[in-house]
């Protein structure tokens, strides 16, 4: 993914000299996020809301196509729920995992008809921030225990995540548009000692303005 990573960003660099045109833009909007891999494997896996702001540069090369690197900052993560009982214990416990990023994605834009586009590229994210919202129950032998809280989990994710995106864009105007993208996640963000694979996936749905 490095070398992809680096390949992309020549050509992004050839883009640059090569452009006809260069724009810059805003974007903000809804994050629809969850984690998958070894998680799935011990709990109940929720999708989450969160949201996505930032900016970019279209750089125009042709009519047709353009290279777009972006800079996004992104909340992230996934809510999770646990529960085991038999006739004497009960436990359960719900997470909400908070992930923020700062993301860099380097789009691909081609334009298949006048104010649509269709989009690929990579994407390398830093971790900003980790931590888990958490509420634990519990029953043992009649006796009730609970446990509610916020603890910083940096430690447990990876501080560089790499990923693909694709989607489509339209535009209402010269100035205002729509896109819609999916973040496959392709490293695993899970922390080394945790021996887990964990990844990130994203929806994203944005409005933005070109200047």
């Amino acid at each position: 993914m490095k070398k992809i990573i680096l390949t992309v960003s020549a050509i992004f660099a050839m883009g640059i000299m090569n452009a006809q045109e260069i724009k810059y833009g805003v974007k903000a909007g809804l994050n629809l996020s969850t984690l998958t891999g070894d998680i799935t494997d011990f709990t109940d896996v929720k999708s989450k809301a969160g949201f996505h702001v930032g900016g970019f540069v279209e750089f125009k090369l042709t009519d047709k196509f353009s290279i777009q690197p972006e800079l996004l900052y992104s909340a992230q993560g996934a809510k999770s729920e646990f529960s085991d009982s038999d006739d004497v214990t009960f436990q359960s416990e719900e997470d909400n995992y908070k992930l923020s990023y700062l993301n860099l994605p380097i789009m691909a834009k081609y334009y298949v008809a006048p104010g649509f586009s269709v989009e690929a590229g990579p994407q390398i994210g830093f971790l900003l921030s980790a931590k888990d919202e958490y509420d634990y129950k519990s029953s043992f032998f009649g006796e009730d225990l609970s446990d509610s809280g916020e603890e910083d989990v940096k430690d447990s994710f990876k501080s560089i995540d790499f990923g693909f995106n694709f989607g489509a864009g339209y535009e209402f105007t010269e100035n205002i548009f729509v896109q819609a993208r999916y973040n496959l996640g392709l490293s695993n963000i899970a922390d080394s000692d945790n021996d887990l694979e964990i990844k990130n996936s994203v929806v994203q749905v944005s409005l933005g303005y070109r200047f």
